[in-house]
């Protein structure tokens, strides 16, 4: 036990955080390495956290700090490397129809700027509230309001036509 912090409470997060990271990275070894780094970081410095039940937000948190900290040099390494966007695509064989579907709107979700991407992901994948997305990218409330609106409405007029089911407003 780390004061009120459970190894057990972080660890409960190691699945989000994967995930978040490799959205992040687009690369399975950095997100991996910094998914490594944030639980590092968050045990050497438990004392900081402020209040016990944030643990997952302050975790996103330090994941999200660690990223932009090491955006440069991120950047440089991707650049040397040509690969794919990092996303699992669904195996056309089963329902190549659907498929279909899921790589258009799997697209349309990468082409989305950064901060929409990040913004919508953590709110419609990770189920985080407003407030945890802010803490986590250390914007106001109303600027992830904003992204979130943005990035539905480019992924709704991207999508139009398709037979894609619609991103579902859940906040």
């Amino acid at each position: 036990m780390l004061g009120s912090v459970s190894d057990l409470e972080i660890e409960a997060q190691i699945p989000a955080l994967r995930r978040f990271a490799r959205s992040l990275a687009r690369n399975p070894d950095d997100a991996d390495e910094l998914v490594q780094d944030t639980l590092l970081q968050a045990l050497s410095r438990w004392r900081q956290l402020r209040k016990p039940g944030s643990v997952r937000a302050w975790l996103f948190q330090i994941l999200f700090n660690l990223h932009r900290t090491h955006g440069r040099r991120r950047q440089r390494d991707l650049a040397r490397f040509d690969h794919d966007d990092g996303a699992d695509h669904a195996d056309p064989s089963s329902d190549q129809h659907q498929a279909l579907h899921l790589g258009d709107a799997l697209s349309a979700l990468a082409r989305l700027p950064q901060d929409q991407r990040i913004a919508l992901e953590l709110v419609a994948v990770q189920d985080m509230t407003y407030e945890e997305v802010a803490r986590v990218t250390e914007v106001p409330i109303g600027t992830v309001m904003s992204r979130l609106s943005r990035a539905r409405e480019r992924l709704r007029t991207e999508l139009e036509g398709s037979n894609v089911t619609p991103f579902r407003r859940l906040k």
